[in-house]
């Protein structure tokens, strides 16, 4: 199975991220009925909801999960040694290299938000990630030299892309990618169209917490859905807010977070949220930051950003980009909510109390 784990600033390891939110579905007692299909895959879990006038059979839909999340783990799955990622990364060969048009579509939406958040995002940032010890979980403060010597060594500028002819190349031999704070938005992409493929356009597709949520419930009242309250808890998810689903075309929504692993070192905490501008953690107060959007792949990949550029940047370039963006912040054991001006005025989701 497909596990996503270390990379940039949203690492699947550590328990369920601040993006697992709590889902708030009505039964419906007449037919059509919500089918529903969970498992696990990629290092989390996935529940997936969806009604349709004309039956599809669960088995069906099911299966058909099951063949492309196999096809996910086969490309992208930095824990597999045979994975196109694996073998591309070890491979320090500078030459052009033939990849797929989805692989290189992952990589063109990261250079893009790479570019926009003026190099705060960047899949190639796990080296750090693991100098910092938080791939194996052996936390330390490195030695500023070797933070320095490992930056020099990373950056999503160092490969280029031919889209035409749908290779990529690595012009620093030791490169490695992972597209772990991309990973659930794609495969949620991929799930979505598979009920679509089936004619359904009823559904919530959870995937890790992220999701998309397209149409309405069987007796026509909109999709609810919860923004988890931002504190470390294993046992429990806490809503904190609630949201609306009001546009029936699809909405996307992925959320990400400080909080669930850092550690203390001279009475200074330190969280596994890097910045690969300073390759060191961030020292912000923004603790969690959830993207609304209509491509999970994108909305995945700002949510991570957002918590890398922090309360004020993120705020700047939400509004620049006109970004549907609800932030949370803890100042002083205090959360603090905060919308862009795109969230406010979005036709997209409604914001109500609980």
């Amino acid at each position: 199975m497909m596990k996503i784990i270390n990379n940039s600033w949203k690492p699947r390891w550590f328990a369920v991220l601040v993006s697992t939110l709590s889902l708030f579905l009505s039964g419906c007692s007449q037919p059509p009925e919500i089918q529903r299909v969970s498992g696990y895959a990629q290092g989390t879990t996935y529940h997936i909801s969806w009604w349709s006038e004309k039956p599809v059979a669960t088995e069906t839909i099911s299966g058909q999960f099951d063949q492309m999340l196999a096809v996910i783990d086969k490309e992208l799955s930095t824990y597999r040694p045979d994975s196109f990622i694996s073998l591309w990364n070890k491979n320090p060969s500078t030459d052009w290299q033939p990849a797929s048009a989805d692989f290189i579509h992952l990589l063109s939406v990261a250079k893009t938000i790479h570019h926009q958040t003026q190099g705060c995002y960047d899949p190639t940032i796990g080296p750090l990630f693991a100098l910092w010890g938080f791939k194996k979980d052996v936390l330390q403060v490195p030695d500023p030299q070797k933070i320095a010597a490992v930056q020099a060594e990373i950056g999503i500028d160092k490969i280029e892309v031919s889209t035409d002819g749908l290779r990529i190349r690595k012009t620093l031999p030791g490169l490695q990618l992972d597209f772990s704070s991309m990973g659930e938005g794609y495969t949620i992409s991929k799930l979505s169209q598979i009920l679509e493929t089936n004619g359904i356009t009823n559904y919530l597709v959870e995937f890790g917490g992220d999701m998309k949520i397209r149409g309405h419930k069987p007796e026509g009242q909109k999709w609810r859905i919860a923004i988890e309250r931002p504190v470390p808890s294993k046992d429990k998810r806490i809503p904190y807010q609630i949201v609306v689903i009001e546009d029936e075309n699809g909405v996307t929504l992925d959320t990400s977070g400080t909080y669930h692993h850092s550690f203390d070192a001279d009475g200074k905490a330190y969280s596994h949220i890097l910045d690969p501008r300073t390759g060191s953690p961030v020292m912000h107060d923004l603790v969690s930051a959830s993207v609304f959007g209509q491509d999970s792949v994108v909305s995945d990949a700002w949510a991570t950003a957002m918590l890398c550029l922090g309360p004020k940047a993120g705020q700047e370039i939400a509004d620049a980009e006109h970004l549907p963006v609800f932030f949370i912040q803890s100042r002083q054991e205090k959360l603090i909510a905060s919308q862009s001006q795109a969230l406010k005025t979005s036709k997209q989701v409604k914001l109500v109390q609980q």
